[in-house]
């Protein structure tokens, strides 16, 4: 039997919040998080009317500033976001059990055999979708398919408030035609080195054995030579528990200076917090990640006395670290910072 996926994400989810709670707000760029001065922080969430700017999520205050002059900018409020999101899991679990939260505003649903057995998971979106707006007052899309994949592409064509079904028999040429920077998992650097090997769409990753894939990409290689031919036999898992929350950037250019090398983890830092706070996470352990010029990885940690999601001293232990691994003498390529080593195994939304 196959799969029937929705994946729903919700539309510009802090920011919608925060226009749904404050008519002031409505129809006006703003963006939650960051700082109005520009001085530090980047922007958690932002408006499709801040959107419109160019201003996106985990983008510097200061360059949002300069893009729109007339940004107005909002403390998170995570405590109100996470409620909303429990209403949203309501509506949910009135078709289904097995949810799978990647964050407080988008989640996968396994429908295959829905509780009210209506059986069209297009319906089934559909109502979930209309049921968010008349009782919460905020917009969704959604994405429908056999598998995660698609679904979770899927739910980004018709954004906002919109819905897409890709079916087994459109998947072929959907990925096919599929831009490789669409490709769920594919950042910039990956875009960028595709397409100076050629690869500019799914069709020319189709053209690549997997053993090349795997030469130019390593283990992702493998996923990417399976997905581009639509095989995404991952299970809808409700039970997906935390053990460790992080990002990581790659730099288009090496850095060099400390300066350079703070700036960045600033901006990586804030990224980390942003999702121990969504999830109410304090962690015992950050562990810092450096991979150089030539590919050479080190990573570094440190425990607390206690549990911590306290931004400022887990910035402090980090740029200690890096400080420690004299930095300058060697261009780095890739920094990464991770907290670990939670109170309990808690459920992982981003």
């Amino acid at each position: 039997m196959l799969r029937k996926i929705i994946h729903i994400d919700m539309d510009a989810f802090y920011a919608s919040v925060e226009q749904r709670d404050n008519p002031f707000y409505v129809g006006k760029p703003l963006v939650v998080g960051g700082s109005p001065n520009g001085r530090g922080g980047v922007v958690a969430a932002a408006s499709y009317e801040a959107r419109k700017y160019g201003i996106r999520s985990a983008m510097p205050s200061k360059q949002a500033v300069e893009l729109c002059k007339d940004l107005i900018f909002i403390k998170p409020r995570f405590d109100v976001y996470k409620a909303v999101s429990q209403e949203i899991r309501k509506i949910f679990k009135r078709y289904t059990d097995i949810i799978e939260p990647l964050s407080l505003d988008e989640a996968y649903l396994d429908v295959t055999l829905d509780k009210l057995n209506i059986g069209s998971a297009i319906e089934i979106a559909e109502r979930i979708r209309k049921e968010i707006k008349d009782e919460l007052h905020l917009t969704a899309s959604a994405g429908i398919s056999i598998n995660k994949f698609i679904a979770k592409i899927a739910s980004d064509i018709n954004k906002p408030d919109g819905i897409t079904f890709i079916g087994p028999s459109r998947i072929e040429k959907f990925m096919e035609d599929l831009p490789v920077e669409k490709f769920y998992g594919v950042g910039k650097v990956t875009a960028a080195k595709m397409k100076t090997l050629g690869l500019h769409c799914g069709a020319d990753l189709k053209k690549l054995s997997e053993v090349e894939m795997i030469r130019h990409f390593g283990k992702t290689g493998k996923f990417f030579y399976k997905i581009v031919r639509g095989e995404d036999n991952r299970p809808v898992q409700p039970h997906r528990k935390a053990k460790s929350v992080g990002a990581e950037d790659t730099f288009p250019q090496d850095l060099t200076t400390l300066d350079e090398m703070y700036e960045e983890l600033d901006k990586i830092g804030q990224s980390v917090y942003n999702r121990l706070s969504r999830n109410q996470l304090k962690g015992k352990t950050v562990t810092l990640k450096i991979k150089y010029h030539d590919f050479k990885q080190i990573t570094r940690s440190q425990s607390f006395t206690e549990r911590t999601n306290d931004i400022n001293e887990i910035m402090k232990a980090v740029k200690s670290m890096l400080v420690s691994t004299d930095p300058e003498s060697k261009k780095i390529r890739l920094l990464g910072i991770s907290m670990s080593n939670f109170e309990e195994s808690l459920q992982l939304t981003k």
